[in-house]
């Protein structure tokens, strides 16, 4: 089973052929320059570069792989969550392409693909506890098999990607802004301020970052932005984002150990997922808990089209093939 695969959710433009084997025989992700021009990602922007550039890695992903549009089984795009207009060009793009193969259309849910991810590299032992960190999402689930996710928590207003971008932006840092705070929290004192963490000590495991960003805005408005002072306050946010992750994680997995259920793993997947002090934190704690701590491969961290075409590979694809399937925004894992 071959399948080609196309993510456009918001400001990556990916393309994949990969067969049932994990063989990925092509895979291109294309990262829009534009929207660094306004430290954030503009919705119309976003759907004219799509257009720009799909039909482009489209042709180059079938000249790497040496396969051709006849040889595709099964094509699958991301139709929800995410940007209207990026979501509409990929998916009808896609679409376009099976009805011309005669070939059926697979659509694939975005949040569902990055929580699958680990899986692609990974023997996963259930019950596992998800960590999804990205760009428009922060949310913790539950996962029994691949086939039973449970949302637990969910940001309720920032995600954590988001927010790494606009206290970059505070700061003067180049777009995308968490691998710029990354890099400069380096050299800063993790301690120097002592930032908020909302929603830490409530009973749930839902999560806030917009005070958490205000805070730091109000920081920045009384001080220079010298080197130190950049340091400083990026290495003090990236250890306030981890304490809270950190205390939500612990907080879901007690919750579980309440009700005689080990939690037996723990996956962190998206974006964010990439930030090395975040997972040197997470792995550090947990070592010596018996809870093995996952990651995507490098490549299917961010946004991308292989980890939609392994979410499409295994699907149960009598009952999800759907020419006619809307695009949802808000298209939510039944």
């Amino acid at each position: 089973m071959l399948v080609f695969a196309v993510e456009t959710s918001c400001d990556e433009t990916s393309v994949c052929i990969m067969d049932k084997d994990k063989n990925i025989y092509s895979h291109i992700i294309f990262s829009q320059e534009i929207h660094k021009r306004y430290g954030g990602v503009v919705p119309e922007l976003a759907s004219r570069a799509h257009l720009e550039i799909l039909q482009k890695i489209t042709k180059k992903v079938f000249e790497e792989s040496g396969k051709k549009i006849s040889d595709i089984d099964i094509f699958s795009a991301t139709c929800g969550p995410g940007l209207i207009g990026p979501l509409l060009i990929g998916s009808t793009f896609t679409k376009s392409l099976a009805i011309g193969s005669n070939k059926p259309f697979v659509p694939i849910n975005h949040i569902e693909s990055h929580i699958l991810s680990p899986t692609f590299n990974n023997e996963i032992r259930y019950p596992n506890i998800c960590l999804l960190l990205t760009g428009g999402h922060t949310e913790i689930y539950l996962l029994e098999s691949k086939k039973k996710i449970t949302l637990l928590g969910e940001t309720v207003d920032d995600a954590l990607g988001e927010t790494f971008d606009k206290v970059g932006k505070l700061l003067n840092l180049k777009y995308p802004g968490g691998p710029e705070i990354e890099k400069k929290a380096i050299n800063g004192n993790e301690v120097a301020y002592d930032l908020p963490t909302p929603l830490l000590n409530e009973n749930n495991l839902n999560f806030s970052f917009s005070g958490l960003k205000t805070a730091v805005s109000q920081i920045v408005k009384k001080n220079d932005l010298s080197n130190d002072f950049i340091a400083n306050l990026s290495a003090s946010f990236q250890f306030c984002v981890s304490k809270i992750l950190l205390e939500k994680t612990k907080k879901a997995i007690k919750k579980f150990e309440d009700k005689s259920k080990k939690i037996n793993s723990l996956s962190v997947v998206g974006g964010v997922s990439n930030n090395k002090y975040i997972a040197k934190k997470l792995i550090d704690f947990f070592k010596d808990k018996n809870i093995e701590i996952l990651f995507p491969v490098k490549n299917m961290m961010s946004d991308n089209a292989a980890m939609i075409a392994w979410n499409c590979i295994n699907k149960n694809l009598n009952h999800s093939k759907d020419i006619y399937f809307k695009v949802d925004p808000r298209l939510t894992i039944k």
